[in-house]
């Protein structure tokens, strides 16, 4: 007998950023008393995002962390059970729904809402992870503004890295498109508009080494740059880089049970979070690549639990 018995709930959430808790606020409000299941990071992407500028109904910028406190609060203050444990295992095939803690504990749901996000790829540098939220983003669309004529580097090659400097471009004064091949893997139409565009600079076959800034207060003064064919360094001047060699989304726990694309996103019908198993919905960024933000994610957070509302009660 193990120490901890089943856990039943009508609905299990898995993942806390705003899809997940923003579903656990719908579901709990439903009355389904669902749990929601948090791992050792709750809160997801906006936990490393400083100031919030685009979050519907502030005024004044607010701090991501504080965001997603505030949206943790509210789930628990209508009656979802908050649990801290990394779901190891599921299995979709059975009737109720069965997920395995590392803890132990297992899980069994009548319906099941993914919202375990996605992690942009990062360089992995030690100055690079220093200076994130200081002149470091992963995130064009959300730190964009805070670089008006001033000079920006995006890393990548890819349609994401292409769109990103293109978006920039509306504020910064100068953009370097810094990538490791001598070619882009971006779309011809985006290359032929990013070639067009005289803000952009593209810097091949290189690298990026270090980030080099100020400690107190922190911000970015630079980057090393290292050309691969020649192997010469040199230091560009800027004053922020954008990270955009793509995003991973959470979603090994699901591989072989529900349909994803080639990148590993959780499909999901049209105009819905229903994934190929009904009674299972996937919302925010782990299903979602086109737009990424914590207002679409708490969006999709809310249609998965009116859908799996809808589905209890047939």
């Amino acid at each position: 007998m193990s120490q901890n018995p089943t856990k039943h709930t009508k609905v299990l959430i898995i993942g806390s950023g705003p899809a997940g808790y923003t579903a656990a606020v719908y579901a709990a409000r439903a009355m389904l008393n669902p749990i929601l299941v948090y791992g050792s990071e709750p809160g997801g992407q906006l936990t490393t995002t400083t100031d919030v500028e685009n979050y519907p109904g502030f005024a004044d910028v607010i701090q991501g962390p504080w965001l997603m406190d505030q949206m943790k609060e509210q789930a628990k203050a209508v009656g979802t059970e908050m649990i801290e444990d990394h779901i190891s295992s599921v299995n979709l095939k059975t009737s109720p729904f069965e997920a395995m803690g590392d803890t132990g504990q297992k899980y069994t749901a009548d319906s099941i809402i993914i919202s375990t996000g996605a992690q942009a790829r990062w360089l992995n540098l030690k100055s690079e992870q220093d200076f994130r939220g200081f002149g470091v983003s992963a995130c064009a669309t959300c730190d964009g503004f805070f670089f008006k004529d001033k000079e920006v580097a995006v890393v990548g090659g890819g349609n994401a890295a292409v769109e990103e400097a293109m978006f920039l471009t509306k504020f910064a004064s100068k953009v370097k498109l810094i990538h490791r091949r001598d070619s882009l893997r971006a779309e011809k139409m985006l290359q032929k508009k990013l070639m067009e565009n005289k803000k952009i600079e593209i810097i091949w076959d290189s690298v990026v080494e270090d980030v080099v800034g100020d400690k107190d207060p922190k911000n970015v003064k630079g980057i090393k740059i290292k050309n691969v064919k020649t192997n010469k360094i040199e230091e560009l001047k800027l004053d922020g880089v954008f990270i955009a060699i793509g995003h991973d989304p959470a979603t090994q726990l699901f591989k072989d049970q529900l349909q994803m694309d080639k990148e590993g996103y959780l499909i999901t019908k049209p105009d819905s979070t229903e994934t190929n198993i009904p009674g299972v919905y996937a919302a925010g960024d782990v299903k979602d690549k086109t737009f990424r933000q914590a207002v679409t994610a708490a969006g999709m957070g809310c249609m998965a639990a009116l859908e799996a509302e809808k589905f209890l009660s047939h």
